[in-house]
């Protein structure tokens, strides 16, 4: 072997070690890089060229050193674990701030609820009892009762808007997924060229994995790698990315609470208008749940129709059968506009104490058991007021549970988190300890290569010379 491979292989030596370096240095500046993932020069020695034969001489060393690789420290296991925790994590967090926004717009318990208003109903109805006839009495009753049925429909458009509003942003949704979709297979086109030219494609990965984490925190899907580098994203099934190939998902259905009931609010692909997405987690998922007829919302609005409906026919069923001023009977006190939802259309009919059945039939002008009858509506067994008190019970259970569900799966998540980053994050330590062995192979191979030369100065410019 020529003197001049010890050359060769102290400048590999000087090679390897500055490549190792150069990884430390693209470590410790991406340290507080969100999504970055750590990485090491991997190193192996190149052997001696095969030389069979009887004249081949002594034993031959190898060649030195190469870095046949920038390998990524990623877990491929504990990414999966953070985007199957994050599709939980949305699908429950979407569904707990829905739920906790709805128990807050219904203000039980305090004095702006419908309950406290009830009261103040049956109050006033208790006032009429006794003081048949008086026009400030039934003014006040009056007054009461419309700013029930305000307050009945005031809830009701609440949640209505809280439906329309979700929906929009269901759509936002979708939007975001088809853009980080489209990012992804850009991102697989430009890892797999540059895979195929020996090059190393981490930093992509990084941002491979940042995006497909999104797009499973949106509808709960599975990403699957394939031998060429390129990431199969899959909802439901079906390819939502496929190589650098893209396909892109839409809301449909009904664009208001009273169209869902006919049209109900679904994912669909594009291309495929009737096929739907089967997006079994994720924030998608979490407010097509509550948009859908089964859902929170839609029950809540069912729900003021149901208590509008048994508010008014409790009432006119008492009154109905009591004599206004002019002696008839058969006159309602709540109404319904045509047209429209209950409790938006519940009105009060009587405008003046005229209008008002206070007395039985018969019983003359000062009788008041027909109000004072509908004054204990509200302690009755069967009253709208237990109606309401089970309906605001149910939201409440159903809030507390959706709340606690999306606590726990953020805390499924965060654990999730911490176990990637604590296989994937840049320690500085480590970091400092690798500068450190690099920086001491540096030099060892610059000793080396100071060494041959010297050497090889001797053998050039000093043979022959010796004794003259």
């Amino acid at each position: 072997m020529s003197t001049f491979s010890g050359l060769n292989t102290a400048y590999t030596g000087l090679v390897a070690a500055r490549q190792g370096l150069d990884v430390v240095g693209q470590n410790m500046v991406n340290m507080n890089t969100a999504g970055y993932t750590r990485q090491r020069a991997v190193q192996s020695a190149a052997g001696s060229l095969a030389q069979v034969g009887p004249l081949t001489g002594q034993v031959k060393v190898g060649q030195g050193v190469s870095v046949t690789s920038i390998e990524r420290l990623g877990n491929e296991f504990l990414d999966n674990k953070v985007r199957t925790s994050s599709a939980s994590s949305g699908y429950w967090g979407v569904r707990g701030n829905v739920l906790s926004t709805l128990e807050a717009s219904l203000h039980e318990p305090g004095d702006d609820g419908l309950s406290a208003q009830l009261s103040t109903v049956w109050g006033a109805w208790e006032d009429m009892s006794n003081r048949g006839g008086d026009a400030a009495t039934a003014a006040v009753l009056l007054q009461q009762s419309s700013a029930l049925a305000t307050q009945i429909s005031v809830g009701y458009t609440a949640v209505d808007y809280q439906w329309t509003q979700l929906r929009s942003e269901a759509v936002g949704m979708a939007n975001e997924l088809n853009d980080a979709a489209s990012q992804v297979a850009g991102l697989n086109g430009l890892i797999r060229s540059t895979l195929a030219a020996g090059g190393s494609a981490n930093e992509l990965i990084d941002q491979r994995n940042a995006l497909t984490t999104t797009i499973s925190t949106l509808t709960g899907a599975s990403v699957r790698t394939l031998p060429d580098g390129t990431a199969e994203v899959l909802v439901g099934g079906n390819a939502l990315v496929s190589g650098d190939k893209s396909y892109k998902i839409a809301v449909t259905g009904g664009a208001s609470m009273a169209a869902a009931g006919t049209n109900p609010v679904t994912l669909s692909w594009v291309d495929r208008p009737t096929v739907p997405v089967g997006a079994d987690g994720g924030e998608i998922a979490g407010a097509l749940s509550m948009l859908g007829t089964g859902g929170a919302l839609v029950q809540a609005a069912n729900s003021y129709n149901e208590f509008a409906t048994k508010l008014a026919g409790d009432v006119n069923g008492i009154h109905s059968g009591g004599a206004i001023a002019d002696g008839t009977t058969g006159h309602d006190f709540f109404g319904f506009t045509a047209g429209v939802p209950a409790a938006l259309g519940l009105i009060v009919i009587p405008t003046d104490v005229s209008q008002i059945a206070n007395a039985a039939p018969g019983a003359g002008g000062l009788d008041g058991s027909v109000a004072a009858a509908i004054g204990k509506l509200g302690t009755a067994v069967d009253s709208p007021d237990s109606l309401w008190s089970t309906i605001v019970t149910g939201i409440g259970v159903t809030t507390k549970t959706g709340v606690q569900q999306s606590a726990l799966a953020d805390l499924s998540t965060k654990a999730a988190v911490n176990n990637q980053l604590a296989s994937a994050s840049v320690d500085i330590d480590e970091e400092n300890v690798n500068m450190l062995t690099f920086q001491t192979a540096y030099q060892g191979a610059a000793r080396v290569m100071t060494a041959v030369d010297e050497m090889l100065d001797t053998l050039i410019n000093r043979t022959g010379i010796v004794g003259r």
